[in-house]
């Protein structure tokens, strides 16, 4: 590390380069741009093994730092384990820490205990999402409060999780801070036409196949009367799931289930060529798969809440009901005039909101505030050199 220079460490993510979802992509986003403007930046990484051998590697990405922690349990108990042994190896290390998500906040008060200064992105409200059992809700809840009281500033990625976290602590703790993604100006249509697939005629959802993402609702919706045009539903569906089975038998011969589809350029193609996305989602802040909706320059057909609105502003419209989201889709299919307006007004929405140097310089502002060593003297900017 360069003596001089502030220093991050980054816990709650499974690690670069970005592979599993939302936070692993900002966290890459965000050490980039800070390494880039003088910073030390140290990111734990999570490596599934079948028996623990070395449980902590150093090793670079680029000039990032990467701590591998190794572990061999699955779901849940390996993503604690993890967080525990990232903590406990963060705490002697100096330096800023960043934790992405508040799920084993129990574990915070050690970081406390060693001096360390905890900017904490406390996520949605994951304890209100009715998938998961009362046990499960109840520990959320209690590490939201845990996280609430142990980190020294709290990141809200939305106004309506910012409203939310004011009843936890007093609202000048929370910071509201949103999430980004990069424009989409232009994608081949190959990947599109494997599927299957023609530009403008079809509608996408990009989205966990789960109840208070509304995809079964979606899919009814959509599948009331012919169409003359397809849903494509990604996302991984398991027979074994009561939900899942719903939601493909509420489809009819115009609906598309690709399954979980991870390769980003076939992403970007399935945004860019879609007539509108729908977005299902009732609980949670500042969605990432909307935001890169918007910048892909989507019309969007949404579920009718805060969340929702503030977000995809005036490129959505808006469904409380299936009959509502039939109607939506009727109109949007329908009207020419109307698809143009909206996205134009995705763009728009996208620039103004969720614009990624923006969003990155305002991380850095705020943990400069909880650094012990000043600002460096940016070595470049992300975007006046182009990179990613």
């Amino acid at each position: 590390m360069a003596i001089g220079n502030p220093s991050l460490l980054i816990l709650g993510t499974r690690g670069i380069p970005a592979a599993h979802g939302g936070f692993e992509t900002f966290a890459e986003r965000l050490a980039l741009f800070l390494v880039a403007r003088g910073w030390s930046v140290t990111v734990y990484c999570q490596k599934d093994v079948a028996e623990v051998a070395d449980r902590i590697t150093v090793d670079r990405y680029g000039d990032i730092e990467r701590i591998t922690v190794e572990v061999a349990a699955p779901g849940p108990r390996g993503t604690l384990e993890f967080d525990w042994h990232s903590i406990l190896d963060a705490a002697r290390r100096p330096g800023v820490c960043l934790v992405l998500g508040y799920n084993s906040a129990v574990m915070l008060p050690v970081l406390r205990l060693f001096g360390r200064k905890i900017v904490t992105n406390m996520d949605g409200v994951e304890w209100q999402r009715p998938k998961w059992s009362l046990p499960v809700r109840a520990w959320f809840f209690v590490n939201e409060w845990i996280a609430a009281w142990s980190s020294h500033r709290l990141v809200a990625d939305h106004p309506g999780i910012a409203d939310h976290l004011a009843t936890r602590r007093p609202r000048a703790a929370t910071v509201m801070i949103p999430y980004g993604a990069d424009p989409v100006l232009e994608a081949p249509d190959t990947p599109i036409r494997a599927l299957g697939l023609a530009p403008d005629r079809y509608l996408v959802s990009i989205a966990r196949i789960e109840p208070d993402n509304n995809i079964a609702l979606l899919v009814e919706a959509f599948s009331r009367r012919p169409r003359g045009m397809k849903l494509v539903v990604l996302g991984a569906l398991d027979d074994s799931r009561p939900y899942h089975r719903a939601v493909k038998a509420a489809a009819g011969p115009e609906v598309v289930f690709t399954g979980g589809i991870y390769v980003p350029e076939t992403l970007r193609a399935l945004r860019f060529h879609a007539r509108a996305y729908l977005h299902g989602h009732t609980v949670g802040g500042t969605n990432p798969s909307l935001v890169e909706a918007l910048w892909a320059g989507n019309a969007v057909i949404a579920h009718d809440n805060p969340f929702n609105r503030w977000t995809a502003g005036d490129a959505g419209l808006f469904f409380k009901t299936v009959d509502d989201c039939d109607r939506l889709i009727g109109e949007v299919l329908e009207q020419d005039d109307l698809v143009t307006r909206l996205r134009a007004a995705a763009r728009r929405q996208a620039a103004v909101e969720f614009e990624w140097d923006h969003i990155l310089k305002a991380y850095e502002r705020e943990l400069l505030a909880f650094s012990d060593v000043p600002a460096p003297a940016p070595l470049r900017s992300l975007t006046e050199d182009g990179a990613r």
